[in-house]
């Protein structure tokens, strides 16, 4: 099959998809189109003034094609209105090696939940991560040592529990995850299961993550 060359709308559509901040003005309709269509001619390098002109249509046309996206976030944001929030402060998170003996790391871990203490563990091809209270942290130091890849302490843990319709809905993540990264807070671990979202992040950023939670 030959390789078909990407038409100048294509090219337009891909660089809006690839700009997510550029993409959600379009969709509210906050952008100029001439501004929008000479970045995307500059970036594409695009110098025809027809070629220019085709630029502008197509996002014209793709902002049309985003009012669908604007009713299914509506959806999304009518889903997590139901939701509850839990906060767990002073958590801790080590990343230990693989290497690390399976046995010390669950006899360790029941000995916290013994103590009432949640625990949430998570195993890579390559490493382990434990999640915390961080009073435990000193102990559990001792005991894992050279295991320990990294280790970090002051962080929040954000429980976002929904109602079983998450499974039905796409893009429910995608949302919560870019609300974080527009107002600037970086997310150090996501887990989750089920109804259950769980957000790792620096505890410093708690109140506003709660402000803009808020739906």
């Amino acid at each position: 099959m030959e390789n078909k060359e990407k038409t100048t709308a294509e090219l337009t559509q891909e660089f809006i998809k690839n700009n997510p901040d550029i993409k959600n003005c379009l969709k509210k309709g906050l952008l100029n189109y001439s501004a929008l269509a000479r970045l995307i001619g500059k970036e594409l390098k695009i110098d025809k003034k027809s070629s220019k002109e085709a630029i502008l249509v197509a996002a014209i046309r793709y902002q049309q094609k985003l009012k669908h996206e604007i009713s299914h976030e509506q959806k999304i944001r009518e889903l997590l209105s139901s939701a509850e929030i839990e906060i767990k402060n002073k958590i801790a998170l080590f990343i230990l090696d693989k290497t690390v003996s399976n046995e010390l790391l669950q006899e360790s871990l029941e000995e916290i939940r013994k103590k009432q203490g949640k625990t949430y563990f998570l195993e890579g091809s390559e490493s382990v991560m434990i999640i915390f209270p961080e009073k435990y942290s000193s102990s559990l130091k001792q005991k894992f040592k050279s295991k320990i890849i990294s280790e970090k302490n002051g962080l929040a843990m954000i429980d976002f529990k929904t109602t079983e319709k998450i499974e039905q809905t796409m893009g429910v993540v995608s949302y919560l995850t870019s609300l974080f990264r527009e107002h600037g807070v970086n997310i150090i671990e996501f887990l989750s299961c089920w109804t259950d979202t769980w957000f790792i992040i620096q505890a410093k950023d708690t109140s506003k993550v709660m402000e803009f939670l808020k739906f």
